[in-house]
């Protein structure tokens, strides 16, 4: 067996033995008559996707009312998946289509959080399809913190956090080793509804925040309330008080209004094995590096790192910058852009040992909420994240100051209280801190540009889609008594649940949508071209939703339009030197 307890018998690597078919396209295990066959399936195929949810309609087309309520929130399960055998039984591996060289950025995508993302990558690639896989990855409840899992017609929030545990062999000489394992690394990846963007936001371990009260599931499916603590360094969020990473979500929710779909956490074993499977990663320094605490020791230059150099290179601080942990964050974030575009190239893609090491590796080293518990689930995320372009995936760091309580020695920080705003409402506002969307704001705004009916002439349907309770009817009052739209209905809740409110309407309605538009306060992007519905009385009507944005009815839902100016910013195409 090798190291990586693949199975391999008789010394023969599975790779060798894999032979591509030109007729399909695809690889295909040949193995010698004496060869032991698998008793794994063979892999499945995608699933279909599953129905969309939403109210019923009636034989003319319109909605069937239901009462005008908030969803209910789900408070879901906790699970985890017993550890892997050490050596997993050989047996017979088939591989998925080979990536066609025009496809191959929509089959990788980029990593995040230490390693989060590699699996992710290896899962949309999907050359692993294994059982052994699925049984590696170790799962523990949201405990009802998160949206519920990632929707492929949303918008994606991933919470990646990178932990100081100290388990596992050859880790024991890092820091604290006394260390229950805080949230050091922290990124919340933002990915766009339309998947053109992304947005990559590291939170500081050190700023000062509020870690509100915890209910988190016990193995005896008991729930305990652990109290939250006021003023406390965001890496206490995890691991302090045996808090679990769904309590970081909620933390990362009080912090900045978004909350996560999912969270993926990892340890120090995954920078060094990630980057050894994936076989080492180059990065620039601008000046020479010797660090006794990190044991990094690297010279001038582009600079090719793996194992444990990896990782004292996304550990170094004192070296870099002002020898803090915001210069550690930059490290970090150059070292995640260098193993996307490792993952990315030809190198790896084409490799099916190098892939089958990084899948055991990722597999190992990764812990997800139990929405993303199998390599199914993840293969559904990582196509969804695929769909992204380097150069439109921005890394950047919450801003802050210098925490004024610390005196002469700056120890932690606290938020900026006129720039950290901006940033956390353009993320929720789904703006790009690329130029990728100009295009489709150009159009969006000329959705505005028209006529404008009378008050008196525009025919709307109300519903409520995630709006709270009796917003639909408190918006038909408003409409009707004080901006003059007589010819409205209230239809109960819409049996979806919208982030943010919509305007639906016909081509030849375009008028009366931009006339509500005006006295509804809606920006452009909340316009939806389409179709319309007929209502209670057969005849054609705009459908207003109103989601989870609505702040009452007349008062304007404002959204920004651009992506507010940061300190520090970069994109994963890009190479940047450390200094």
């Amino acid at each position: 067996m090798d190291a990586q307890g693949r199975g391999r018998a008789d010394n023969i690597d599975p790779a060798d033995q894999w032979v591509l078919n030109p007729n399909t396209g695809e690889y295909e295990l040949r193995l010698t008559p004496s060869a032991p066959q698998s008793g794994v399936p063979r892999p499945r195929r995608g699933a279909p996707a599953p129905g969309a949810p939403g109210g019923t309609r009636t034989a003319s087309g319109s909605r069937r009312a239901a009462p005008d309520t908030a969803p209910p929130d789900a408070l879901p399960g906790q699970r985890r998946r017993r550890g892997a055998p050490e050596e997993p039984p050989p047996g017979r591996r088939r591989g998925r289509t080979k990536p066609k060289k025009g496809k191959a950025k929509k089959v990788l995508l980029w990593t995040g959080g230490s390693m989060a993302f590699v699996l992710v990558a290896v899962s949309a690639a999907g050359y692993l399809y294994i059982k052994h896989l699925n049984d590696n990855i170790t799962s523990v409840s949201d405990d009802g913190a998160s949206t519920g899992g990632f929707q492929k017609d949303k918008a994606i929030n991933i919470l990646l956090i990178g932990t100081d545990k100290r388990t596992g062999k050859g880790n024991t000489g890092y820091g604290d080793a006394g260390s229950v394992g805080h949230a050091d690394t922290n990124i919340l990846l933002h990915v766009s509804k339309d998947r053109s963007n992304a947005t990559a936001l590291s939170i500081p371990r050190d700023l000062i925040v509020d870690v509100p009260d915890c209910p988190t599931k016990q193995a005896d499916g008991t729930t305990k309330v652990i109290p939250g603590t006021k003023g406390a360094r965001f890496n206490t969020s995890l691991g302090q008080d045996d808090r679990t990473p769904s309590c970081t979500m909620r933390t990362v929710t009080e912090l900045t209004g978004i909350t996560p779909d999912d969270f993926m956490v990892a340890d120090f074993n995954a920078v060094k094995t990630l980057t050894t499977a994936v076989g080492g990663v180059d990065v620039c320094l601008g000046k020479d590096i010797h660090d006794r605490d990190s044991h990094l020791n690297l010279q001038k230059g582009m600079r090719h790192i793996e194992g444990e150099t990896a990782l004292a290179f996304v550990r170094t601080r004192h070296a870099v910058g002002f020898g803090g942990d915001l210069s550690r964050i930059q490290l970090q974030q150059q070292f995640l852009s260098a193993l996307m575009r490792k993952l990315k190239s030809n190198s790896t893609l084409s490799d099916p040992t190098k892939m089958l090491d990084v899948a055991e590796a990722a597999t190992k080293a990764l812990t997800v909420d139990s929405k993303i518990d199998s390599i199914g689930k993840l293969k559904d995320l990582g196509l969804e994240l695929g769909k992204l372009n380097p150069k439109n995936l921005t890394f950047t760091t919450v801003p802050v100051l210098d925490n004024p309580a610390d005196g002469a020695v700056k120890k932690t920080v606290i938020l900026n209280p006129s720039k950290a705003p901006q940033v956390f409402e353009a993320i929720r506002a789904d703006v790009s801190f690329t130029a990728v969307k100009k295009q489709q704001k150009a159009t969006e705004d000329a959705r505005l540009k028209g006529s404008r009916s009378a008050a008196s002439d525009i025919r709307v349907d109300v519903y409520n889609g995630g709006a709270p309770g009796g917003s639909a009817q408190e918006t038909l009052n408003w409409l009707q008594n004080t901006e003059g739209v007589t010819k409205s209905s209230q239809l109960g809740n819409a049996g979806v649940t919208l982030d943010k409110t919509t305007l639906e309407y016909a081509p030849d309605q375009a008028d009366q949508a931009r006339k509500l538009a005006d006295l509804m306060g809606l920006p452009a992007s909340a316009l939806k071209p389409g179709k319309s519905e007929k209502n209670a009385q057969g005849l054609p009507a705009i459908v207003l939703t109103l989601g989870k944005d609505f702040k009452g009815a007349g008062v304007p839902l404002t959204a920004p339009t651009k992506a507010p100016a940061v300190d520090s910013k970069s994109t994963a195409d890009k190479v940047q030197c450390a200094k």
